[in-house]
């Protein structure tokens, strides 16, 4: 036999063999019972099957094997959960036993090796980012002393989209507004500085950070075959790890550069800010071998990541179905009118006033989250779901995108009706768009704040229309955090009441 028909035959024999082990090695059940779900290809599972967006591609598995069934990418065992009484069990008395994250790229390059809030493990390190993060920056008292630079942003927005309107209604495009607006809110908070906006001192900089957010947002969706397969993360298949590398090494010249200015400023000064930045450097004076560089930067980048593209979709969201829904544009701004009016600026302190932009926040957080498979958790020991035998080291999906459009939990799903949530308690694991449990996101008032205040403003200062008599197209684009596929754009129009307001910021 020639040496090529060997190739061939060895070859041929290891194909065989690896199939052979894979079968024994990772189907193997133990007649344990398990989540249902869809057949499984070898080595791959069923990764084949996961088309973006992915959250659409989970519910309709739902539709076929229930609110918990089972998957696998690649060796590693997954279950989508999509029902209000599964969801409880999860994080109710499983909390803790759900309490980690899987171990991903975007962890790994993005989190500093998984030692950010969002991706750290559960456990003592975990427990002291999240005591510091709360109390330093997400408290009450903290929201509410950083509350005027909130404010100065919101203003920066309307006086930008009165610039552009004040002569004529005019076409706005409202993407890149919106998230230097939650941007700069945050990094104001976080290290005292404004980076979007055509006024502040290095633009080109800014600009180019912008660009590194929305990257960051584009290659973090769920799904990266190179997470799941070891031979394809060696290859870098479709340069997915290449792609980090370089997103991280600009985030991190980004973020170090900045705790340098901060640090030398201090010394020079011996002046100490109250930002979440100083929190730490004050944190790294007392105790420099664990509050290093790397651990101040991975907890800001998880700050920064989590409190700008959310807050932002939001309201864009918000706003797009506002302009599809003009009756309920209407009603929002006969409740400013009555309980705020046009003699002053609405302020974050008005939102007890305005229950019904919170319904609409709510509402747009329902229909279109921003986070439509909230975050991966991770079982550190076996448990049981719905009955079912939920193994260690299996990765949750949690599906509000598929909870908050099931017939079975909401009056007619798919109709978009602020009023569902006036005088109307909704359960607690019915509607959960910032995760529930100890991982639930801290930031979820500030988010509140934020994108409250914004639309309040928006809808007080400004008359809106569509650019057409279509409808906005609703089609959601690619990323984690489910922005509008096409960047939101309508006519704008400074309210005549305002316009002594205006003509002054």
């Amino acid at each position: 036999m020639g040496d090529q028909a060997w190739f061939y035959l060895v070859s041929l024999s290891s194909v065989f063999l690896c199939f052979f082990l894979y079968k024994k090695l990772f189907t193997k059940t133990d007649n344990k019972n398990l989540p249902p779900g869809p057949p499984s290809w070898p080595i791959i599972g069923h990764l084949h099957l996961i088309k973006v967006p992915v959250h659409r591609t989970l519910q309709k598995f739902s539709y076929t094997y229930g609110p918990i069934f089972s998957l696998k990418f690649g060796s590693h065992p997954v279950i989508v959960v999509s029902s209000p009484q599964l969801l409880e069990e999860c994080f109710s008395k499983n909390d803790i036993v759900f309490a980690n994250r899987p171990h991903l790229l975007v962890g790994k390059h993005l989190g500093y090796n998984d030692t950010g809030l969002a991706f750290a493990a559960y456990g003592p390190h975990w427990r002291n980012l999240r005591r510091v993060t709360t109390l330093k920056f997400f408290s009450t008292n903290r929201l509410n002393a950083f509350q005027h630079l909130r404010r100065e942003e919101a203003v920066y927005l309307v006086k930008d989209l009165f610039n552009a309107s004040r002569s004529a209604p005019a076409k706005v495009e409202m993407k890149d507004r919106l998230l230097a607006l939650s941007f700069n809110s945050v990094m104001r908070m976080a290290t005292g500085k404004r980076y979007f906006g055509t006024d502040v001192e290095n633009f080109e900089e800014a600009e180019k950070f912008r660009g590194i957010i929305c990257d960051i947002f584009e290659a973090s969706g769920a799904g990266n075959p190179n997470d799941f397969i070891k031979f394809l993360r060696w290859i870098d298949f479709k340069g997915s790890e290449k792609k980090f590398k370089s997103l991280q090494e600009r985030t991190d010249f980004f973020l170090q550069k900045i705790l340098d200015e901060i640090r030398d400023q201090r010394k020079a000064t011996g002046v100490v800010g109250q930002t979440l930045m100083d929190e730490l450097l004050d944190f790294q004076e007392a105790e420099p071998a664990h509050y290093t560089d790397t651990l101040i930067k991975a907890n800001i980048s998880t700050i920064l990541l989590a409190g700008t593209d959310t807050s932002s979709s939001n309201t864009e969201w918000a706003l797009a179905l506002l302009f599809n829904h003009p009756e309920v544009l209407k009603k929002a701004k006969e409740e400013i009118e009555t309980n705020i009016g046009y003699d002053r600026f609405v302020e974050e302190s008005d939102m007890s006033k305005l229950p019904y932009i919170q319904c609409i926040v709510n509402e747009s957080l329902r229909i279109q989250p921003v986070s439509p498979l909230l975050c991966p958790h991770l079982s550190s020991e076996d448990c049981v779901i719905g009955g079912y035998h939920i193994a260690r080291g299996t990765m949750l999906l949690p599906n509000a995108w598929a909870l908050n459009r099931d017939p079975k939990v909401w009056d007619d799903p798919t109709s978009f009706k602020p009023e569902r949530f006036q005088g109307t308690k909704i359960g607690a694991y019915q509607f959960m768009p910032f995760g529930m449990g100890r991982r639930q996101c801290p930031g979820n008032t500030l988010a509140n704040r934020v994108v409250n205040h914004s639309l309040a403003a928006l809808i007080q200062c400004f008359e809106w229309e569509r650019e057409t008599e279509e409808l906005i197209d609703m089609t959601e684009g690619l990323g984690i955090t489910m922005p509008i596929k096409k960047p939101l754009e309508a006519i704008c129009k400074p309210r005549k009441e305002m316009l002594h307001i205006l003509t002054k910021f």
